[in-house]
């Protein structure tokens, strides 16, 4: 039903296009951690500035090729390009909210927020080496909580995803095993499990096996009702993914000390801190027609600032950006596109 839901919002947003003939219309693509917030801005945008929206949500990696091959006026991705592939590529890019990821498990009797995972368990569940609920890595880290003598079904990405890139970056930090053989990337080879396409389809395999494990952003657990697990985080302390935690991760982020924004956010410090946050971000093209760049910069400007798409965002679980951050975000436009 999720996998309906999601792919009829984003089927709505495409079918009101459609009927604009000659309406305003931004076509996109990118990351589906962002899809939540991004059909409800859309929705309300069009609303108020009678611009449609046309978001596919497929993954960071199918936004970026579309983004590449100028097919969309603008593009998301939950990884980061370097600057240097930015510029071979004619791109800029800039954060648009602030995202947590966090575990899911489908585990009779278990609820929301009940188990704790580390980076350690985490990774050696995903290299196949933990494989029942009840392993004693696992155990350690949930004493009083009667976990089953049953397998443990991995559930990830199946295509391109940013969402993939920082977990697998957050794994490789903690994990020199999985550094080693596995790295992060919007796609690895996975060592075991099953994979899903989009956040929705992982979240969907989730609800439909008993004994499964995934991650997604936080708003499809949320809007999904999932169990979704506590983490250890940098500092050794135990945190519930939630706005507070995903803030205090971004407390971290300074993006004025980098190039072209370019900041991962996974395993930063501090007592309250998510490990597994991330910013996401928008793509756009510094050739594509002054009259188009024009308009996604203006329904940027909107979503960045305005008070009813920032509460939209809150709504969701995102964490909108702060004010100076937004700042550094116009100034940025402004020399890159001359906007």
């Amino acid at each position: 039903m999720m996998l309906k839901t999601i792919t009829l919002g984003v089927g709505l947003v495409g079918m009101g296009v459609a009927t604009l003939a000659q309406a305003d219309t931004l076509s996109a693509a990118g990351g589906t951690a962002i899809y939540p917030v991004m059909s409800k801005w859309a929705q309300t945008y069009k609303e108020k500035a009678g611009t449609a929206i046309n978001y596919q949500a497929i993954g960071s990696g199918g936004g970026i090729a579309q983004i590449k091959a100028k097919t969309v006026a603008f593009a998301n991705s939950d990884m980061p390009l370097k600057p240097e592939d930015l510029s071979k590529d004619n791109l800029i890019q800039f954060p648009a909210v602030i995202i947590g990821i966090t575990p899911v498990v489908n585990l009779p009797g278990i609820k929301p927020g009940e188990l704790t995972f580390n980076g350690q368990v985490l990774a050696d569940i995903y290299l196949g080496k933990i494989k029942k609920w009840n392993a004693p890595a696992i155990q350690a880290l949930n004493k009083g909580v009667q976990l089953p003598a049953s397998d443990i079904t991995v559930v990830h990405r199946a295509d391109g995803s940013g969402t993939t890139f920082n977990f697998t970056n957050y794994l490789s930090k903690i994990s020199s095993e999985w550094n080693q053989k596995v790295g992060a990337n919007t796609s690895v080879s996975w060592p075991t499990g099953v994979g899903g396409k989009g956040n929705a389809g992982v979240a969907a395999y989730v609800q439909r096996i008993a004994g499964a494990i995934g991650y997604v952003e936080f708003a499809y657990a949320m809007e999904n009702h999932m169990t979704y697990g506590r983490m250890l985080n940098a500092d050794g302390k135990v945190v519930e993914p939630d706005m507070a935690s995903f803030q205090a991760a971004a407390g971290n982020a300074d993006f004025g000390k980098v190039q072209d924004f370019y900041l991962i956010l996974t395993n930063q410090p501090g007592a309250m801190s998510w490990p597994i946050s991330a910013a996401t971000y928008i793509l756009m093209r510094k050739d594509a027609s002054k009259e188009e760049n024009a308009k996604v910069l203006q329904f940027a400007r909107w979503f960045l600032t305005d008070n009813e798409a920032q509460a939209e965002a809150k709504g969701l679980d995102y964490v909108p950006l702060p004010s100076n951050t937004v700042h550094q975000i116009e100034a940025y436009w402004k020399a890159k596109l001359g906007a």
